[in-house]
């Protein structure tokens, strides 16, 4: 893949229309190639519309005026209720994927308290949408000890490694691995906290190192950062992205 230009702003969530500049433009070149777009290649492009940790009611008016219409897919990064995501999943009729955060229930499909209705739990799995491939992480670390979806470092290695398999397929199939991989927790050293309750997770940043995805998205610290400090960093080749409460992703692939 080419370099990715990133641009951003935040904006208040009556400035977003679609297009607008409240949203992340993931773009991979700077400049017109042969091969490019420029020269009529159509390059696939996917506009995310990504969640965390807190309920932003405002976002139901936006999705029943039509402000997300361009909006192709809904990606959750945990700590958010079921039935909020449930109703955005509804407004949009676009795929959802997400992953639990640490104050959600463990996963049972049986139980419709235990899952999002109509959406996919990516924890610890891979899937492509169009051709993009993206996996998920839930969970952050542990900071009770009886804490549901909260694990130790050794705890996140194990389940990490589960992945692993599937990595290597993708990488046999596709020559990658990975292009978005969407997270509770932040990595560790990464827009985490010292505090132990937002302590990044050390398999996140083993799996950014094996999988190599283009992007990473994240939630669980932002509720108590707010826009102090800086909610996009590059790792690698990897842009990491804190998307609490919302952000609008375009990526291109």
């Amino acid at each position: 893949m080419k370099n990715l230009a990133f641009f951003s702003q935040r904006r208040c969530l009556c400035c977003y229309r679609p297009g607008s500049a409240y949203s992340l433009n993931l773009s991979t070149s700077k400049n017109p190639l042969p091969g490019s777009s420029f020269w009529g290649t159509i390059t696939p492009t996917v506009k995310i519309l990504a969640v965390s940790d807190e309920v932003v009611e405002r976002l139901y008016s936006l999705c029943s005026s039509g402000h997300f219409d361009d909006i192709e897919l809904i990606l959750g990064c945990g700590d958010l209720p079921y039935p909020y995501l449930e109703n955005l999943l509804t407004f949009l009729n676009k795929p959802l994927l997400y992953v639990p955060g640490n104050h959600d229930p463990n996963y049972n499909g049986e139980n419709s308290l235990a899952h999002v209705e109509g959406g996919s739990n990516l924890d610890l799995k891979l899937t492509r949408y169009k051709k993009f491939l993206i996996g998920g992480f839930g969970g952050s670390i542990r900071y009770r000890p009886n804490g549901t979806n909260q694990y130790s470092q050794n705890e996140a290695f194990t389940r990490a490694y589960r992945m692993l398999p599937r990595l290597l397929i993708n990488r046999m199939n596709y020559g990658r691995a990975l292009d978005i991989l969407i997270t509770h927790s932040p990595p560790f050293g990464i827009h985490d906290e010292d505090s132990q309750a937002h302590q990044g997770l050390k398999a996140i940043n083993w799996l950014l190192r094996v999988a190599r995805p283009r992007y990473h998205f994240h939630g669980h610290t932002h509720f108590q950062r707010r826009n102090i400090s800086a909610s996009e960093t590059h790792h690698g080749i990897t842009k990491v992205v804190n998307i609490f409460p919302y952000t609008i992703l375009e990526v291109n692939h």
